[in-house]
């Protein structure tokens, strides 16, 4: 490594400490759908603590949503440079979070971080508050080594990745999409190769009320819903029996069934009329997310005559994530970049690994911008006791900070070659 890029690094070690407030402090935030805007205004506050100009971007409008008010919700950004020329590097992470319940099964409040052996304890700590903090910070430890920033960048920190993706896509609206981008995402230092499509459902239907007195006088929704998860995961069977092409080919289950929320009824001495399920469907990429949604419909469609006599009004529809899966091209120049300082930090070559999973990578590669995740190490996200290794965070930052470095040194050739080569290329499926 060069003199410069030493530097960068001590820099590094030097901010690490405000590096760890950070995530701290977004953890504080419980930012759970509908509720992110105090975490997007401690957000906003260190952008101004750390010198970086922030501004806010309210959520998009023409995207899938989950039955929230969009009014007075809002991403906020740091933009350096917007007019400059060159390819345009973003960095994307996002601030909301799942719900954490069941609050009582965690070690402490889930909203208050807490360290212990090497590790960062709370909700949002891995997926991904520790992540935006690295590379927020990262750009600050560029600047004070005396590094000059001089090309286009935009630090993105955006709500409703987990349900959406309405936040990201209302950057790209913006004209935030860029050229490249990076996520630190918490699956460690690999890069990701692919990721499935994902598709929410909900079905609802009606039974028939009745006293518990004579409850064959009635049709019990509950148990009519409960007789659909059959015919589900059979449906999860076969899509993963599909013939798979790389990165896929080498997961015996990527494409998961996941039912996450089944409510009914009204009362413990009803026979209830009334019941919904909610669910995620993981699928291939090259499979268009409206032929996902024709074979969920078929399967539901195809198990009506399972529910029982009396069972009526059995709908479907498509709420919150729909997304295409696709194949990232790890032939980018932008990816065998950071390949080569993942090389030079820990002198050893970079690996890929595919997602059974999306994340806000499936916003930009719809807009065309090609990119991939690579953050810090994480353990029981979305569960209980979520946590991420602190000496993951620190490469995080320091392979971001010196992709930046280097992003910044880049011939006014490989400039015209990206442009030629990359900047007008179709995204990957």
């Amino acid at each position: 490594m060069t003199a410069r890029e030493q530097r960068v690094l001590e820099a590094c070690d030097a901010i690490f400490d405000d590096t760890l407030s950070l995530a701290e402090d977004l953890v504080r935030e419980y930012s759970v759908l509908g509720h992110e805007q105090g975490v997007v205004a401690v957000m906003e506050g260190w952008y101004q603590r750390l010198g970086l100009a922030a501004e806010r971007v309210p959520l998009a409008a023409s995207a899938p949503d989950v039955s929230q008010d969009r009014d007075g919700r809002d991403n906020v950004v740091a933009r350096l440079n917007p007019d400059a020329d060159g390819p345009h590097l973003v960095f994307n992470g996002h601030l909301d979070v799942v719900p954490a319940e069941p609050v009582g099964m965690w070690t402490r409040p889930p909203w208050e971080p807490w360290r212990a052996y090497g590790w960062l304890y709370g909700r949002g700590a891995g997926d991904m508050k520790a992540g935006i903090a690295a590379m927020v910070t990262a750009v600050v430890a560029v600047q004070r080594a005396g590094v000059p920033i001089t090309f286009p960048l935009t630090l993105q920190t955006v709500i409703e990745e987990e349900c959406t993706g309405n936040g990201a896509l209302a950057c790209i609206q913006q004209g935030m999409g860029g050229d490249f981008v990076l996520i630190p995402e918490p699956f460690g230092a690999t890069l990701t190769s692919g990721q499935v499509g994902v598709l929410w459902f909900r079905v609802q239907l009606d039974g028939v009320p009745a006293h518990v007195l004579d409850t064959g006088a009635g049709s019990n929704a509950i148990e009519a819903m409960t007789r659909l998860l059959p015919a589900l995961k059979a449906l999860e069977a076969q899509v993963n029996a599909l013939p798979r092409e790389a990165p896929y080919d080498t997961l015996d289950h990527p494409f998961n069934l996941s039912i996450g929320r089944l409510d009914g009824g009204n009362w413990a001495s009803s026979v209830p009329s009334h019941a919904v399920l909610e669910g995620r469907m993981g699928f291939p990429p090259g499979m268009p997310v409206e032929e996902a949604m024709r074979w969920v419909q078929t399967c539901i469609e195809g198990a009506r005559e399972s529910l029982g006599e009396g069972v009526s009004n059995l709908r479907i529809e498509f709420h919150g994530f729909r997304s295409n899966g696709h194949r990232v091209d790890l032939h980018h120049p932008g990816i065998r970049l950071l390949g080569d300082c993942h090389q030079a930090l820990l002198d050893e070559p970079i690996t890929a690994a595919p997602l059974t999973c999306t994340t806000d990578l499936c916003a930009f590669n719809v807009a065309g911008v090609s990119g991939s995740c690579y953050g810090p190490v994480a353990e029981r996200i979305h569960g209980v006791d979520e946590r991420v290794d602190i000496a993951s965070i620190r490469h995080t930052l320091k392979a971001y900070a010196l992709f930046l470095c280097r992003w910044g040194e880049q011939s006014p050739e490989w400039h015209k070659v990206w442009h030629e080569e990359w900047h007008d290329k179709s995204p990957t499926e």
